[in-house]
């Protein structure tokens, strides 16, 4: 049995090395059976070689030619543009008539006149207003990988109870990371009169997005490693946004790709709230909605445990089941999960949300409240059951299965593979929480390559292998040796008989 882990708090012996999307991330293929692991380095935002296929070994020595190619292969990832220079073709572009605002397509950009002639081959969007210019998330093409960008955009029925929920708590600072549509309904709203002036500052690893906010408003920013592109001058901005209107209630909202690392977004959420704590007393918490399925439930409590989970079910325009429709579920797996008082986030009655009085929280319409668990406990927003064995609710369609010792489907397989410790088995725990304390320090040691000693044996069968295979070549060399000097001999005898 082998696994991977991430490895977050077992530093390195040098800095993380870099890929397009910043520090890489060091992992553990660990081996069961024979007890050992090898750490790795591979990137931060991209689960799949394809996307990108960054890969070294923690103690792998790269030659200074590798190292140079790698940097000039980074670089060559990185926007063509500067922030501030996307900036600047931004006021030219609003300061163009309306007829010649063209909006490449095929590479995503807006187009300047000394532009035009480089995309005349490629597909345009002509007399772009500015309402559309004030909506980028429905000009840009979404990026739809669910492992990376996952630009799955909040559905306006969403978008819209988000930010009345935000003002009805009364904040009025907004840090939206990895949520463009909310920002730019947060921007659209200081338009209208008799609001409160609310703030908003996006972080997102999407950098198109550099074309139409400022410096202050947008951060090209990867969650997974809390890595800002932009270095110093846009770390400094989302630190400013964060520490000043010391008083001003701010909350951090945040909506990650699906097929992300929990611990390693958690990590990075971490890093943002001690930043926010320099300006705040140590006692404070930021205020967090994290949005995510609702079957990430105990990883996220593990990281947070004051976290809890909303029954709000959130969808998004363009993926094809997380939405309302014919298209889509008609349960949606996505859910809020927070560190406020479930109580004082009111759900809306008109969408089938109820208060339940004994959780002191607002619940599904299909949620009951189990009197044995003295808990709401559906999770799927289906009613769900109380097994009696389990001593826990569960889904309607499953069943107490005798050989797993717990509920599922009734189409599964008994003995199927549990998530749980690489080094004994057991499902309750993870391998760094092992008991197995003599196990675990052989396979937290730093490991190598190759084992010296393994090594030096297959050198030492390599070596023998290579002398007999000498001595075999050396001994068949004889053998065709005597036969030819035989043929010859026999040949000479034979012309001295002719000639006689």
């Amino acid at each position: 049995m082998a696994g991977i882990e991430l490895l977050l708090n077992q530093g390195a012996e040098s800095p993380a090395p870099l890929c397009p999307h910043g520090p890489t991330l060091l992992f553990a293929k660990i081996n069961r059976k024979e007890q050992e692991t090898r750490r790795f380095y591979a990137c931060s935002a991209c689960r799949d070689r394809k996307d990108c296929n960054f890969f070294q070994w923690e103690n792998e020595k790269v030659s200074v030619a590798r190292l140079l190619a790698r940097e000039e292969f980074n670089q060559s990832r990185q926007p063509p543009f500067t922030h501030k220079q996307y900036v600047e073709r931004y006021q030219h572009f609003v300061s163009l008539p309306e007829v010649k605002r063209i909006f490449c397509l095929d590479c995503q950009l807006l187009l300047l006149p000394a532009d035009w002639d480089k995309h005349t081959s490629h597909q345009q969007l002509g007399d772009v207003s500015l309402h559309q210019l004030k909506r980028p998330s429905k000009l840009l093409l979404p990026l739809e990988n669910k492992k990376t960008n996952a630009q799955y955009l909040f559905a306006d029925r969403t978008c819209q109870f988000l930010l009345d929920l935000i003002v009805s708590l009364g904040f009025r600072k907004v840090l939206c990371v990895g949520t463009p549509r909310l920002h730019e309904l947060i921007k659209l709203r200081q338009f209208e009169k008799n609001n409160p002036v609310i703030k908003s500052q996006l972080l997102d690893i999407d950098f198109r997005y550099s074309q139409f906010y400022s410096e202050e408003e947008f951060c090209h920013y990867n969650m997974f490693n809390h890595h800002f592109f932009g270095e110093k001058s846009a770390f400094e901005a989302f630190r400013m946004f964060m520490c000043q209107d010391n008083g001003v209630p701010i909350i951090m909202v945040t909506d990650p790709p699906f097929g992300g690392l929990v611990e390693a977004l958690a990590h990075s959420f971490k890093k943002i709230v001690a930043t926010w704590k320099t300006s705040q007393n140590e006692d404070d918490e930021l205020p967090i909605f994290w949005i995510f399925p609702y079957f990430f439930e105990p990883r996220i409590l593990q990281c947070f445990p004051t976290f809890s989970m909303l029954d709000y079910q959130v969808d998004y325009d363009n993926h094809a089941l997380y939405k309302h429709g014919n298209s889509g579920r008609k349960q949606s797996p996505v859910r809020i999960f927070t560190n406020l008082l479930p109580k004082t986030v009111i759900l809306p009655a008109e969408e089938g949300y109820r208060y339940c009085s004994l959780c002191q929280r607002y619940v599904s319409s299909a949620n009951r409240h189990c009197e044995i668990c003295q808990a709401c406990t559906s999770k799927d927003g289906k009613e769900w059951k109380h097994c009696h064995i389990c001593n826990k609710c569960v889904k309607l369609s499953w069943f107490h299965c005798e050989t797993c010792s717990h509920c599922v489907l009734r189409d599964h397989s008994c003995g199927g593979a549990r998530s749980g410790c690489f080094i004994c088995g057991s499902t309750d725990h993870k391998r760094r929480d092992c008991p197995d304390t003599l196990v675990q320090n052989k396979i937290t040691e730093k490991s190598r390559p190759h084992k010296r000693k393994h090594f030096k044996m297959n050198k030492k069968d390599v070596t023998t292998k290579s002398k007999q295979q000498a001595q075999a070549m050396s001994t068949g060399k004889k053998k065709t040796m005597k036969r030819i000097t035989a043929k010859s001999k026999k040949k000479k005898k034979r012309k001295s008989k002719q000639l006689c």
